[in-house]
């Protein structure tokens, strides 16, 4: 049995989260419900859930204010926004949990599905710490290898490599990840943080490019002395960002 908390200063969208999951076949105990920051906090201290259910806007203050709040997580989080972008986007770096309102029965169900099958909460430890630092500027993100899980500095990327529908990460203190996502995923996480689409196999980090050779079609030497290739139709727009740099 998973015990949780909901917690949405909305009473009409907790009520749909409590008939959503009363109706579903999991195995849950609802321990409590909270409209704002102070009430959810007191509400964990006393019932100590496996499971937050988090509206990210609250009368008095946000869902990341309440996070804030604790040294140490021992609950696991499933995020609940209506239109947070920005928010959804450090959610996707940090490898969490979030459905959009309004909330969809099968959304909800198969997200604390997951939420009760495979996520250690040292790893969810690791995932909101990722998630705190991203919430003001995108700074880390999550790769899960299929040892680890490994919370990296994006600055720290060089670049990344398609494999089929997985992804080679190559960092700047020389190590090698491979992760099992496609490129295209992290081309769309990538690209606000200074990262760039050479090649339809290559994403680079502006930040590590040590030159452009000209030769054989045109390259970027990376400060790893890597060779990446710049396809003739994205030659256009490196060279617009040259110029702004």
């Amino acid at each position: 049995m998973i015990s949780l908390i909901i917690v949405d200063d909305e009473p009409k969208a907790r009520d749909t989260i409590r008939n959503i999951l009363d109706m579903s076949s999991l195995d849950i105990h609802i321990k409590a419900e909270a409209g704002s920051v102070s009430e959810a906090f007191d509400a964990i201290n006393k019932e100590s859930p496996e499971l937050l259910l988090l509206d990210i806007n609250l009368p008095d203050g946000s869902g990341f204010d309440l996070l804030r709040k604790f040294e140490k997580f021992s609950f696991k989080v499933i995020f609940i926004t209506a239109h947070e972008e920005y928010a959804v986007r450090a959610f996707r770096y940090s490898a969490l949990d979030y459905i959009m309102k309004p909330v969809k029965a099968a959304e909800l169900i198969n997200a604390v599905e997951r939420a009760g099958e495979s996520i250690e909460k040292d790893q969810m430890s690791l995932k909101l710490n990722a998630l705190l630092s991203n919430i003001d500027t995108l700074k880390k993100i999550v790769l899960k290898t299929a040892e680890s899980i490994h919370i990296i500095q994006v600055e720290d990327i060089i670049r990344c490599e398609a494999d089929v529908n997985y992804t080679h990460f190559y960092l700047s203190n020389g190590k090698h990840l491979l992760v099992s996502r496609p490129l295209k995923e992290y081309s769309e996480m990538l690209e606000p943080a200074g990262f760039f689409r050479t090649h339809q196999s290559h994403l680079i980090n502006m930040e590590h490019i040590l030159r452009y050779d000209r030769s054989d079609g045109g390259s970027l030497v990376m400060d790893d002395e890597s060779i990446v290739p710049v396809s003739s139709r994205k030659k256009e727009a490196l060279f617009s960002i040259f110029e702004q740099m």
